[in-house]
């Protein structure tokens, strides 16, 4: 897996079978905009017929996002 930060490449575990090529993109609590962009996704996830679970596990964890401290605009 591929994090567009190289300074990221060491948070997650290659062990998930996610091929070694493949974008990813992690968001933390810390980014003030990382909540409303996992809200975004859960509605998407509705709006094209996704499981309806997914998308109410990413509305649970938007929210302890939002409330999460402190927070700051992201860097890459």
């Amino acid at each position: 897996m591929r994090h567009a930060g190289e300074d990221y490449q060491h948070i997650q575990d290659s062990k998930m079978n996610i091929p070694e090529d493949e974008p990813v993109f992690l968001l933390r609590a810390q980014d003030k905009c990382a909540w409303e962009t996992v809200l975004h996704w859960a509605n998407l996830v509705e709006e094209k017929g996704g499981d309806p679970k997914s998308a109410t596990k990413a509305r649970r964890q938007a929210e302890k996002m939002r409330e999460w401290e402190p927070q700051k605009l992201p860097d890459m």
